[in-house]
């Protein structure tokens, strides 16, 4: 396991907001998860995959991270089935996909996440969701460190939740996918296109964690703020995305706290406006 302290968060958050903790975890086995959450039992934490749908909302937490990726990371295959550690990214598992001729993961190609984040979110596009292709789950509990395996079934996949997301005390180990053998060239086609289209209407030249509110029923998130006229508007460098308003973008230095006031701004025009309530999406820390 590898231990950092001061350890710089800016490369672990999407929106590259500058930020700092006390220790930096890096667990490279599942023995190394159960040691370091048996020391850290009764303890505060924070656990995060690469950061791609947080806000850290402070400059520095004296308290530890434990981090999944970079180290615990790997992704093999086995038989049907591709199995994938929790700090692997989903760019990464599509790209596997691709090489061993599966299909099903083209969706997740241009999803910025780990995997442990794109199933505690049910991350999808479009094109598919993470429930479409997952098989299980393998995780800790830290109620009693036991190493334990959900079923998709038992995982209570929706709409941006899962089982994960309601109890924390469950931090994904491994993630099994299955999917089906399918044409090298379609299925690099179906990637390509897939990122073309989402790459011409999000604001990938700039830092962002992708849409910032679960869609409201009955209603989408950038027609109401554009009705606002809120596209470009700013808080210090946190921006609505003048290319797409359901994205806050980093324009230059911002920080947490700007970007969760625009974030309150917004809310509060939209509920006055629409008598809508929009609910973040994104993982306030």
């Amino acid at each position: 396991m590898k231990i950092f302290k001061d350890f710089e968060l800016s490369n672990f958050n999407s929106y590259k907001i500058k930020s700092k903790c006390a220790f930096a975890y890096f667990p490279e086995s599942e023995n190394d998860f159960i040691e370091l959450f048996s020391t850290l039992k009764g303890k505060k934490y924070i656990v995060i995959g690469n950061g791609n749908n947080v806000i850290l909302s402070k400059s520095y937490y004296n308290i530890p991270f434990v981090i999944l990726n970079g180290f615990f990371d790997r992704i093999t295959l086995n038989e049907s089935y591709i199995e994938a550690e929790a700090g692997a990214t989903t760019f990464n598992l599509s790209k596997f996909a691709l090489e061993n001729s599966l299909t099903g993961a083209e969706f997740l190609y241009d999803i910025p996440s780990s995997i442990g984040g794109a199933v505690v979110m049910n991350a999808g596009t479009k094109e598919g969701e993470t429930k479409n292709i997952l098989h299980k789950v393998r995780y800790l509990d830290l109620n009693d460190l036991n190493i334990k395996e959900k079923l998709n079934s038992e995982i209570d996949l929706s709409y941006r939740d899962s089982y994960f997301q309601n109890n924390k005390d469950a931090i994904i180990l491994k993630v099994w996918f299955r999917l089906e053998q399918g044409e090298q060239d379609k299925i690099e086609s179906l990637m390509k296109e897939s990122k073309k289209r989402r790459w011409s209407k999000q604001p990938r030249e700039f830092p962002n964690c992708g849409s910032v509110f679960k869609r409201p029923p009955g209603r989408f998130v950038g027609p109401m703020l554009d009705e606002l006229g809120l596209k470009g508007f700013s808080i210090g460098g946190a921006q609505v995305s003048e290319k797409h308003s359901g994205f806050i973008v980093n324009k230059g230095e911002a920080t947490g706290e700007e970007i969760l006031t625009l974030i309150k701004e917004i809310q509060r025009r939209v509920k006055d406006k629409f008598d809508v309530e929009l609910e973040i999406e994104q993982r306030v820390i």
